[in-house]
């Protein structure tokens, strides 16, 4: 295996960790500003009403892009098994 093929290998990993690991991110830190602003508003401070919602919110992110994901994945593991001959050199 050479150098190049390595470094090609882990940069695809790692946009594939960033493609799936990002949406769920996203809406979680957008629901978390979201009721932080109406925390301070209210000055309401309770714990149990930042954490429920940026679960649920982040389990729906999570169900609609399933797919998605599945065809990331699906797409990069038939790509590494097709570069095995190159591997295995």
């Amino acid at each position: 295996m050479t150098q190049s093929l390595a470094l090609s290998m882990i940069n695809q990993a790692l946009l594939l960790v960033l493609f799936i690991a990002g949406p769920a991110l996203i809406v979680s830190m957008v629901v978390g500003l979201v009721i932080s602003i109406f925390q301070a508003t209210t000055q309401i401070q309770d714990q149990m009403i930042s954490f429920v919602p940026k679960i649920f919110a982040v389990l729906l992110t999570l169900i609609i892009f399933f797919p998605f994901f599945i065809r990331l994945l699906t797409n990069f593991t038939v790509t590494l098994f097709d570069q095995f001959p190159l591997i295995m050199q």
